[in-house]
């Protein structure tokens, strides 16, 4: 089917439908919010160190080990993921370990992993 065959050539608004859609609509600032989380998600490593971070917590040097990258690169992504609210961090003595802020985040990122990779 070509795409001009797509194209709706009525002219009548189904109103029942707007107003139910708009009802249920989020507000402008969560859509604003969800999109610059996409943002976030939108770079290889940043995605990389959450899924490091899915059943453990880890130091920086960890998850450079892991990913062959420098503590220098990762800790950029980690200020970049802690500002998005995706991963917090504890103190312990001189270590820093990070972990995914709350479950939504494994559940983001699981569901997206799902619907890539199914058949």
């Amino acid at each position: 089917m070509s795409d001009e065959n797509l194209v709706c050539n009525c002219k009548v608004v189904h109103k029942e439908i707007v107003d139910k859609v708009k009802s249920d609509y989020p507000r402008e600032e969560c859509v604003h919010s969800l999109t610059n989380l996409f943002k976030v998600l939108g770079d290889n490593t940043r995605v990389r160190i959450i899924f490091a971070l899915f059943n453990s917590e880890m130091c920086v040097c960890d998850i450079a080990e892991l990913l062959d990258m420098t503590q220098s690169a990762i800790s950029h992504q980690l200020r970049v993921l802690r500002g998005a609210r995706i991963v917090k961090y504890r103190k312990e003595g001189k270590s820093v370990f990070y972990s995914l802020d709350d479950d939504h985040i494994y559940d983001i990122l699981a569901r997206g992993l799902e619907h890539v990779c199914h058949e």
